[in-house]
Formats: C-alpha cells, structure tokens, sequence
C-alpha cells in the first residue's frame, strides 16, 4: 500500500519578464519556480499553526535544466518531499510544459524548518512530517 503523499501541482504561466536575451525562459526563473510551488506546497498542505510558527530557509539548491521554455508556454510545477531529518527536508520539485507534459527540468532543495520567533533552526512535529515527508532518516 503506497502510504506517500501525492505530488503538489502548481499551474504557472511564462511571462514576458521571464524570457532572457536568448528568447526562452532564463534559468532564474526556473530557480524561481522551484520555490514558488515549495511555498505554494507549504501553504495549501501544512496546519494553520505551524504556518504560523515555522518559516522555511533554502539551505541547498540542485536543478537540472533539461529543455528551454517559452513566452506562452504553461508550466507545471510538480513537487513532493522526500527523506526528512531533524531539521533538513528534502524537496525534489519536476517543472513539466502544460501542453505536452515535457520534463524542462528536476531540482532537489533542502530546506531548514525555522522558529517564526526567534529565528532558529527549529524541529518539526510528527503531524509534518506525516503530511509532506517520504521518509526519515536521522
């Protein structure tokens, strides 16, 4: 029985500011996009609460960049998180083209879970790591 949650979805349109000098998507954008569903994620996932408590820093960024996108072109954002630590989450995030379902590229994140008060690293509760962790490892 898979006990995994299923992957957050996000529809993202390319806009003109996203397009660099070369006429496609700039590789910043991409980066942008990555964090854009990891929030979206956190916001449509998580409890009041601990939206209220916790804040999320980006320790580490990978992306592989695997084809160019357009102005016009739909994006979907598709992100799930993997094995979960003390403090580090791993975030693996797939940017697909809407019209055909082209993988463009994968990015791995870490992110640090961070006490909305005092700004430290903080650890998370089970009921977090129910709704958005694969595994865990310590």
């Amino acid at each position: 029985m898979n006990t995994e949650p299923p992957p957050f979805e996000l529809a993202i349109p390319v806009e003109p500011a996203d397009i660099d000098e070369l006429g496609h998507v700039n590789n910043v954008a991409y980066l942008r996009w990555v964090q854009d569903v990891a929030v979206a994620h956190w916001r449509a996932v998580a409890a009041v609460e601990d939206q209220s408590n916790l804040r999320w820093v980006v320790v580490r960024h990978e992306i592989d960049y695997k084809h160019p996108a357009y102005l016009g072109d739909g994006i979907v954002a598709r992100t799930w998180v993997g094995t979960a630590s003390r403090i580090r989450f791993e975030r693996h995030t797939e940017l697909l083209r809407a019209g055909d379902r082209r993988l463009l590229a994968t990015a791995r994140t870490l992110w640090c879970p961070i006490d909305a008060v005092t700004g430290r690293p903080a650890s998370v509760g089970p009921d977090v790591r129910a709704r958005f962790s694969v595994a865990e490892e310590f």
